[in-house]
């Protein structure tokens, strides 16, 4: 019977459209909101093995070369102190160093009935800089006689529609490449040795060619001519790729960026201040939506005060009468979110097709879900709270 007389008194002074405008202004919110979302981790989906989208976090930067500094033989590598400065910028999430080889190369290969032999330069870089994980990407001193080998993407390139094309030569695949037997003479400092080299990956993130750091390590103690060791490229991780930050610090100390990478860092930078605006927009509109809600129930709290206080006097405590707004907003805040998940799922498809036509796959609509749910819940909390405040004060003592 209570519940009854709560219920009705409720229903009576409640504001449909009120309530309507309510929940017609946090659903449009919540739906750009989750939009923007899906929208943004699609873009950033990308294909990994092409890695398209994931090296524009990634850039590659070295020292200038001067005219004058060059016929010189000035020293161009990154010292400590450079690599400290590096590390204490607020967008370098970390870096990683290429560690040259400090000893003569050479490497033979027959193809085609041919034979080629040419010197090399080999580099290593952290493992956790590389873009593709081959199982086979190992080397133990005095055990191993095989050392495998990531090459970059662009030499392959070059090879099959430059050297090959004008040498007669068949042009290969990857998986070609892989099966070549390579011939690697390793010399210096009064020594030399013959070791297999094996393709086992190509990446098109890292334009060298990659030999892991335990091989490089050894064979420079054993054949190094003892060069200085500080590195004369650098990989940085950023947290921000694009941000005007990280150009105006490159170009104030003069390093420059390996490919296009600050291009399409600039274009991924776009990409997150947009759909940051876009979802501020959406989170706006939120704020304005539950400023409705709040102006109602205060509306109606003012206005029934005298029959709440009656209430009171029966035996209602403001967690009883509270309880009843809570499952309204609770109920109407739940409709909400199904009805912008709905819409996200309906409204992905719209862009799935341009985005596929530039390889990229999209991602699992789950992101923008939890997103969802997370903003749902915090608006939620929100309005019981500020209704549970206002409840009260129409309780005095």
């Amino acid at each position: 019977m209570k519940k009854d007389i709560v219920w009705r008194l409720l229903r009576r002074n409640l504001s449909i459209w009120q309530t309507a405008g309510y929940a017609l202004a946090n659903f449009a919110g919540l739906a750009i909101v989750m939009c923007a979302v899906k929208f943004y981790c699609d873009v950033r989906s990308g294909n990994d093995g092409d890695d398209p989208y994931v090296t524009r976090d990634y850039l590659v930067i070295s020292k200038s070369v001067g005219t004058i500094g060059g016929l010189l033989g000035n020293d161009n590598s990154f010292s400590p102190e450079d690599i400290a400065e590096l590390s204490g910028q607020p967008w370098c999430k970390r870096i990683g160093a290429f560690t040259s080889a400090d000893f003569n190369v050479s490497a033979s290969l027959a193809m085609g009935g041919r034979g080629l032999s040419t010197n090399l330069f080999l580099e290593s870089v952290p493992d956790e800089f590389f873009d593709v994980k081959p199982s086979q990407w190992s080397f133990t001193p005095g055990q191993d006689t095989t050392v495998p080998i990531i090459l970059s993407k662009d030499y392959l390139t070059l090879y099959n529609y430059g050297f090959a094309a004008s040498a007669g030569l068949p042009q290969i695949s990857e998986s070609v490449v892989s099966m070549v037997p390579i011939r690697l003479s390793v010399s210096g400092n009064g020594k030399q040795l013959w070791l297999r080299g094996k393709v086992v990956g190509f990446s098109s993130r890292l334009n060298t060619i990659a030999v892991p750091t335990d091989f490089i390590t050894w064979a420079n103690s054993e054949f190094g001519e003892g060069n200085p060791a500080n590195p004369g490229r650098l990989i940085l991780e950023t947290t921000s790729p694009g941000n005007p930050d990280v150009d105006k610090f490159l170009a104030d100390h003069k390093y420059e960026v390996a490919g296009d990478k600050g291009a399409s860092g600039k274009a991924a930078y776009f990409l997150s201040v947009t759909t940051a605006v876009v979802a501020g927009i959406g989170i706006v509109i939120c704020l304005l939506a539950f400023a409705i809600l709040m102006l109602s129930i205060w509306l109606l709290l003012q206005k029934n005060r005298d029959k709440l206080h009656s209430l009171m006097l029966l035996g209602y405590t403001p967690a009883a009468i509270r309880r009843y707004y809570f499952v309204i907003v609770g109920g109407v805040n739940l409709l909400i979110f199904i009805a912008a998940t709905a819409v996200t799922l309906c409204v992905a498809p719209l862009w799935r097709v341009p985005l596929e036509a530039i390889g990229l796959d999209g991602a699992s609509s789950l992101t923008a879900i939890a997103v969802g749910a997370a903003v749902t819940v915090a608006v939620t909390a929100i309005n019981f709270s500020a209704i549970a405040k206002k409840v009260r004060s129409a309780f005095p003592g």
